[in-house]
């Protein structure tokens, strides 16, 4: 709701209940006792639990709030402010200007809805900032009863604190910024009525939740209510880049290279190493070729790389073949800069940043004699969107967010309601500077700041880099012009500074995104003039309550009031944008800065011609103007019309920006589904008492694809035998042990079978003369046997362990050697955008069939390894590379389930599942390629 007359109903409406919390409640909510204001929140949950709703209380709430904020902070919420809570409440963004105090407004929604019981998160830009809004408005919540926590990033420290509770009474002699702050862990964090972070700790701790190998392990709760503050920051600058958990896929070794050097030696041919299938672009060794790759590999005449001990390397073997027959330099790929860059089949462009997957990649780096990149594996990932999308109530609160409201509502279905200022604006806007060159530009800012300072008036400079920022500080060093420079790098630092930018000829340079979150007070922050006093005076904490400390505190304020006056005295904060960002938001948002509370204020944006944005956009119409009336280089031009063509230019970026993050999330919504319906799986498996059930029907359903492929045809046709070997081989607990060599093939298989009635109890010959419902019951008895004697070995207890952890393993190792593909599809789902098709629609048709070859790919490997597993602990694999955001290990060595270790059958010998092939060419082969 962003324009026109609902939107002043609105406001109406909102004025009159803000106007009956102060009216109704205010006095009387002040005569009550800091017990009886406490018991106003068990009074208000008896209510909701009585069938009152949230609406019913908020009067009452928003004024126990009010009360509580004036005795533990001394501030009031105004008017104004209420309205804002009240947006906040209703699932909606109230845009509020700076220095508007939305951290104090939020405390109003997220009290209200804390009274549920199901938890609120209060969601900021950056750590300094959620752990500031805990300190400083926690003591509100406490005061009437509630818990308060903040989630904070320990920068891959494992041994540093990552969670704290809010205790009022507890101090940090050795650090007293963590004052109230008493570390907890993260569950315990989650449990508080608010819990305060930023949007990557909460969207982190989300993935690894689904990641987690038991219900024990998970650390949110459900998302019920969340309030992002800078919402315009976090769901639309932020949601370009997802949140990714990825790790490496192997390291990337010298077998490549290894294996490149192989192939070169062999050449192509049915009498010799290769054959090539042009159509069906395959590749495959002879016998004599495979012959010739052992023996370089060294591996004796009596073993194959596929067996165990060798199988690691038929993943290089089978890559590098692909490379060398496949794939030709400068025309599936070229080589520049020491980089194998794929060339678009349908285009013929360079697909820069683009890789081979699987190990393919590397292969031809290896073959092209070029530096090696490692290929990583995504565990996780989920957009910024998507993930705030699953709160089941959404609100958030900026300074500048009416420019992006029909993102906001297209991708949010959040509405935008501009709140009225407290005060009257004050602010003058002036007109933009334009010059030709960015020399002349920076010279003309220069100056203004001189004048600026000689008469005492604190600035402001906004740059649009750290790199801008360094060259006015350099200019600014050579004219002698004190000043401090924010480049958003430590949060800590940089409040400090904006604090004190409001001094008598402060001059802060920042870029444009630093320091959000602090206002600036003219004449700078009192409590900064009261530590310079306690710092002359060498006073401390303890000296608190003394006469010379009262001293100290009258002269701090009368300090402060006399460079307060002054500031307003000579026109109050003023704002210099060295440049207009591509976004109109950012650059309202610099204007901000000045003019809070009805301040005195100004800003102005000085521009040249060579500024990325005129380079882009509109300047050749400038360029002309300035030619036409014969301006020189460091001639402003200063009317309005250059304002209306850059903003112009800033709509036809922001149109563009906004069509990116629509694609991204529209393609994300088509894993969203499935990452959902997977996350939803295993969450049952990790939460559920008994999955015997489901196991057994897995299991029992491909112990019948197994029976229909032995049974066609005629009864006298069956192949009983071989049907009731690999019945029994998938079934066995245990490796098959023989304790002689077999003498041929036929000798193995009534090993295997003798084996195989001995452990089930059941003969071959018991399999004979039945039908298909006869040999239905004999499979049944088969499982329940291997199922049962699993159950004996293991217990009750360890059983039920064991069967969560398999199936978990197996959903994760398919969920993750799923994304990657589908990620690569994503990307290169443009080569299917030839003719008149869509590749949204290409992408979901094909994600479709991915999906379901997933879904099978689950339910046989259940089927095929729950009784090859066995319940050991595992080492924990390597962390996860960073990708967007700090990132934790994927797994912390908890016990998961492993393949059960098996006698080696050489690669010459008579495979043991009784085929008659060599196990080189039969499961020798299908071991190698998993």
């Amino acid at each position: 709701m962003t324009g026109g007359d609902s939107t002043d109903k609105e406001l109406r409406k909102l004025e009159q209940i803000a106007s009956k919390v102060i009216n109704e409640y205010d006095q009387e909510f002040s005569k009550l006792s800091d017990e009886e204001l406490r018991a106003k929140t068990d009074q208000f949950k008896e209510r909701l639990n009585n069938g009152e709703s949230l609406e019913d209380i908020l009067p009452e709430a928003f004024a126990t709030v009010r009360e509580a904020a004036w005795r533990t902070r001394r501030q009031k919420h105004f008017k104004v402010q209420i309205m804002g809570g009240q947006v906040l409440h209703s699932g909606k963004i109230a845009e509020m200007k700076t220095g508007e105090g939305k951290t104090l407004v939020a405390t109003l929604a997220a009290y209200l809805n804390a009274l549920e019981g199901l938890g609120v998160h209060v969601i900021t830009v950056n750590d300094y900032l959620a752990k500031r809004d805990t300190q400083w408005m926690g003591p509100i919540y406490h005061a009437l009863g509630l818990s308060v926590a903040v989630i904070q990033s320990n920068g891959g420290n494992p041994n540093r604190p990552s969670a704290y509770m809010l205790d009022p009474t507890f101090h940090d002699p050795s650090d007293p910024s963590m004052n109230f702050l008493v570390p907890v862990s993260r569950h315990a964090a989650y449990r508080a009525d608010i819990t305060h972070g930023t949007n990557n700790e909460f969207g982190f701790d989300y993935l690894r939740d689904n990641m987690a190998r038991s219900a024990e392990e998970y650390v949110q709760r459900e998302l019920h209510y969340a309030i992002v503050d800078e919402v315009d920051n976090i769901l639309i600058d932020e949601a370009r880049t997802p949140l990714i958990i990825s790790g490496p896929a192997g390291k990337a070794d010298d077998n490549y290279y290894k294996f490149a050097d192989i192939l070169r030696q062999l050449r192509e041919g049915e009498d010799r190493d290769y054959t090539i299938k042009e159509k069906e672009r395959v590749v495959n060794l002879t016998e004599l070729g495979l012959e010739r790759v052992e023996r370089m590999l060294n591996i004796p005449p009596y073993e194959s790389i596929y067996d165990d001990k060798w199988s690691k390397y038929t993943p290089y073997l089978d890559n590098a073949l692909k490379a060398k027959a496949l794939y030709q330099r400068d025309r599936e790929y070229i080589v520049r800069d020491g980089q194998v860059i794929i060339v678009d089949e349908f285009t013929g462009r360079l697909m820069e940043g683009r890789r081979y997957e699987g190990g393919l990649h590397q292969a031809i780096e290896a073959k092209e004699r070029v530096r090696i990149q490692q290929e990583n594996l995504t565990y996780a990932t989920i957009t910024l969107q998507n993930y705030f999308r699953m709160y089941e109530k959404l609100s958030g609160m900026t300074g500048t967010a009416i420019t992006e409201s029909e993102e906001f509502y297209k991708i949010y279905g959040l509405d935008v309601v501009p709140i009225p200022t407290n005060k009257e604006m004050k602010r003058a806007d002036e007109n933009d500077m334009v010059f030709k060159s960015e020399k002349s530009k920076y010279e003309a800012v220069v100056e203004e700041i001189e004048e600026m300072y000689k008469i005492g008036r604190p600035v402001l400079v906004g740059t649009t880099s750290v790199e801008k920022s360094e060259v006015l500080a350099n200019l600014l060093q050579r004219h002698k012009i004190p000043h401090n420079v924010l480049n958003a790098k430590l949060h800590e630092k940089e409040a400090a500074i904006v604090t004190q930018a409001g001094r008598p000829g402060a001059i802060t340079i920042a870029t444009n995104m630093a320091g959000r979150g602090t206002d600036i007070i003219l004449g700078g922050s009192p409590d900064s003039y009261l530590q310079d006093e306690l710092e002359k005076r060498g006073l401390k904490a303890e000296d608190i309550g003394s006469e010379i400390y009262s001293e100290a505190e009258e002269e701090a304020q009368k300090r402060w009031e006399e460079a307060h006056e002054r500031v307003i005295a000579a026109g109050g904060l003023h704002i210099i944008g060295t440049e207009r960002h591509e976004s109109r938001r950012i650059d309202n948002q610099l204007r901000g800065r000045a003019g809070r509370q009805g301040d005195p204020g100004s800003t102005r944006f000085y521009i040249s011609l060579e500024d990325e944005l005129m380079r882009r956009f509109g300047s050749d119409r400038i360029k002309s103007l300035l030619e036409r009336f014969n301006f020189e280089d460091d001639q402003p031009i200063d009317f309005g019309m250059v304002g209306r063509l850059v903003e112009q230019a800033q709509t036809k970026v922001e149109g563009m920006n906004f069509d990116f993050r629509k694609h991204l999330v529209e393609f994300d919504d088509v894993m969203n589904k499935q990452r959902e319906s997977i996350y939803d799986d295993r969450h049952r498996i990790l939460t559920s008492e008994d999955l015997r059930e489901q196991i057994s029907t897995l299991i029992k359903g491909r112990l019948d694809e197994i029976v229909e492929e032995h049974t066609h045809g005629d009864q006298h046709e069956w192949d009983l035998a071989s049907l009731f070997r690999n019945l029994g081989l998938m079934l066995r607990s245990s490796a098959i042990k023989f304790d002689r060599q077999p003498h041929d093939e036929e000798d193995q298989k009534q090993m295997v079978l003798e084996a195989l009635e001995k452990e089930f109890n059941i003969s071959l010959h018991d399999f004979e003369g039945k039908n298909r419902e006869g040999i239905d019951e004999l499979v049944s008895e088969m499982l329940d046997h291997a199922y049962n004697e699993k159950l004996e070995r293991l217990g009750e207890e360890n059983m039920k362990l064991f069967e969560r952890l398999v199936l978990v393993q197996v959903y994760d190792d398919n969920w993750v050697n799923y994304l990657t593909p589908l990620e690569e599809l994503r990307r290169g789902i443009g080569l299917r955008a030839y003719g008149q098709r869509d590749p949204l629609q290409e992408y979901r048709r094909a994600a479709f069939q991915f999906w379901n070859e997933l879904q099978v790919n689950i339910k046989r490997d259940i089927a095929e390894k729950f009784f090859a597993y066995e319940l050991q602990r595992a080492a924990p694999p390597p962390p996860p590379m960073q990708t967007n955001a700090p990132e934790e290990s994927a797994d912390n060595g908890k016990a998961k389930p492993t393949p059960a270790k098996s006698k080696k059958t050489g690669p010459n010998e008579p495979c043991p599942c009784g085929s008659g092939k060599k196990y080189k060419k039969c499961h020798g082969a299908v071991a190698a390629m998993r």
